[in-house]
């Protein structure tokens, strides 16, 4: 299964894809984890991805200009016309085991993770086929919910874990 990450903070992934039990699930890419720079996808030379509100506010909105030049970049490095598409939103459907499994028993998506305000309404309206949230409370961006369903999903994977029947008795597992 694969995912591709839409971040302007890539950086913040190396942790996680490296350390600890669930590093094996990425090094053998049974959870194949693809990070796109969304500043390498802006047009000006302060690879820009943010812009003021439309009709004024506090905060910035990412632009969707470099956000809709990434999606088609991995379009075309997938070969998938419209790979699923997750954005993470505290307004989203609550991130649970139940919604882990089914997407770690498919093929993947690509993680769309917003910063500042939000996001380009166009973008989601366009794109965006699930909205995840983890909780009723906002964070600074999506990467730290990416980084949760990553671990959850690599968890889930034959020979990550040191017993195969550890993830079968964990808490949330029979509901």
């Amino acid at each position: 299964m694969r995912f591709d990450v839409l971040t302007i903070f890539p950086e913040l992934f190396a942790p996680q894809l490296t350390l600890g039990v669930t590093r094996r699930a990425f090094e053998s890419r049974q959870v194949d984890v693809r990070l796109w720079p969304l500043r390498d996808f802006a047009d000006d030379s302060y690879r820009r991805v943010d812009d003021r509100t439309y009709g004024g506010g506090p905060g910035m909105v990412m632009l969707a200009e470099p956000l809709e030049k990434a999606l088609e970049a991995v379009r075309a490095e997938r070969g998938e016309a419209s790979p699923a598409v997750i954005h993470f939103t505290p307004t989203g459907a609550r991130l649970d085991q139940a919604r882990v499994a089914q997407i770690a028993a498919g093929p993947g998506a690509v993680l769309l993770c917003g910063r500042y305000e939000g996001i380009d309404q166009r973008v989601l309206d366009r794109h965006v086929t699930l909205e995840l949230s983890l909780g009723d409370f906002v964070l600074s961006g999506g990467e730290l919910p990416a980084m949760a369903l990553l671990d959850a999903v690599a968890r889930l994977q034959d020979g990550v874990l040191g017993d195969a029947q550890s993830h079968q008795q964990d808490s949330f597992s029979d509901g």
